[in-house]
């Protein structure tokens, strides 16, 4: 018998966790003002790109010591340029509890042959803070992406920390509150939760990890995409818009559209809110589903971005074969696209609701994924 579809659909079905929607009411006709065809090095681009710096600081509030920068390679080479340029001064601890996290601890390891202490969370959870030494440099995600877990704050870190925190903050920017005190280099890139188009990242930089990196030289080699000091001292210039190599005018424009309309929302506490009520509608019919639970196991280390649900019901044989279908389906009804969940993680489906999502088009899809379980356990059974 055919299970009835719920009369409503999400106006916009991009629920992808990277690259993210698009901001409300998107057109291309809003990148009318980029330079295209011209230097990145030419006044109008570096004044495009100073723009985006200085806007980017002030939505979220980062303090005016330290350093903002757009660089190559999307939050993986903004993160990676600090690893091959920061660590090894001191102890290293490393802190995974998702696969991306998992990808900086093959790099420390692995690649730049560091002895450091790992420690490692299942899916679903993340390490005690309160056994991490951070006279040692630490390196963590704050919101695992692929894992729908965060950190709830910062508390956990001292102030008067000798080492430095590494902190890959792609899904949580603007969209999380950054204790900037408590983060010496913190990472992102603007196609999270901005919306923003692919390949560029941002590194931030505190004045401690400024004076790590002039007092310090790494023994490896290191690549010229990630120098970031000259003769002992700090290239200011890639903090001022002059980049490590070409960007995307293109990208950038789009960039400063998303801040500004951040901006006309009220900055990053607006920001904040939209994610938080885009996650709470689904939490809210997590709890009165029986079949289906948030991946988080502690609710206040829950996701307000990568909302990662798993499906419990006995009836359904095998997890990965019906979660797949399930967001097959979604797909097919054109409400849900890029929900299911990532490679690595457990079987499952990943929700973005990100602060570009409207959470009316959340509240929506929820009775089609209703609609989707039991049409799948209808067929399974059939």
């Amino acid at each position: 018998m055919a299970i009835a579809q719920p009369a409503t659909r999400p106006a916009n079905p991009r629920f992808s966790s990277g690259p993210c929607a698009k901001i409300p009411n998107f057109s291309l006709d809003m990148l009318a003002d980029a330079p295209l065809g011209r230097s990145h090095r030419a006044a109008v681009g570096k004044s495009k790109l100073a723009q985006a710096i200085d806007l980017t600081r002030e939505v979220l509030g980062v303090p005016e010591d330290y350093r903002i920068g757009i660089v190559p390679g999307s939050d993986t080479g903004a993160v990676e340029m600090a690893l091959w340029s920061l660590l090894g001064a001191r102890g290293v601890e490393m802190l995974a509890w998702e696969s991306f996290g998992e990808g900086w601890v093959t790099d420390v390891v692995k690649q730049l042959k560091i002895e450091a202490e790992v420690r490692k969370a299942p899916y679903g959870e993340i390490v005690d803070f309160a056994q991490v030494d951070f006279d040692k440099d630490v390196v963590f995600t704050w919101n695992g992406t692929t894992s729908g877990v965060r950190v709830a704050n910062g508390d956990a870190i001292p102030a008067d920390r000798e080492g430095l925190t590494i902190c890959d903050a792609t899904s949580a920017a603007f969209a999380m509150d950054l204790p900037w005190d408590k983060l010496d280099v913190t990472t992102f890139s603007w196609q999270k939760v901005m919306g923003g188009e692919g390949a560029h990242g941002v590194l931030i930089l505190s004045p401690r990890a400024v004076e790590r990196l002039e007092s310090y030289t790494p023994a490896w080699p290191l690549p010229k995409i990630f120098r970031l000091t000259k003769g002992g001292k700090l290239i200011e210039g890639i903090f001022r818009g002059e980049t490590i190599n070409t960007p995307s005018m293109l990208a950038v424009e789009d960039y400063l559209v998303a801040l500004k309309w951040a901006q006309s929302l009220g900055g990053q506490p607006a920001l904040k809110a939209r994610a938080t009520a885009n996650a709470q509608a689904i939490w809210d019919f997590v709890a009165k589903t029986p079949w289906l639970e948030n991946l988080a196991v502690n609710p206040a280390q829950a996701s307000t971005t990568s909302v990662c649900l798993k499906f419990n019901d006995p009836r359904i044989k095998d997890g990965a074969a019906f979660a797949k279908a399930v967001a097959k389906r979604l797909e097919a009804e054109g409400v849900a696209l890029d929900i299911g969940a990532y490679r690595d993680a457990p079987a499952g489906l990943r929700i973005w609701c990100g602060s570009t999502v409207e959470t009316a088009d959340v509240a929506a899809l929820m009775p089609w994924i209703d609609w989707a379980f039991n049409a799948e356990i209808e067929a399974q059974n059939a």
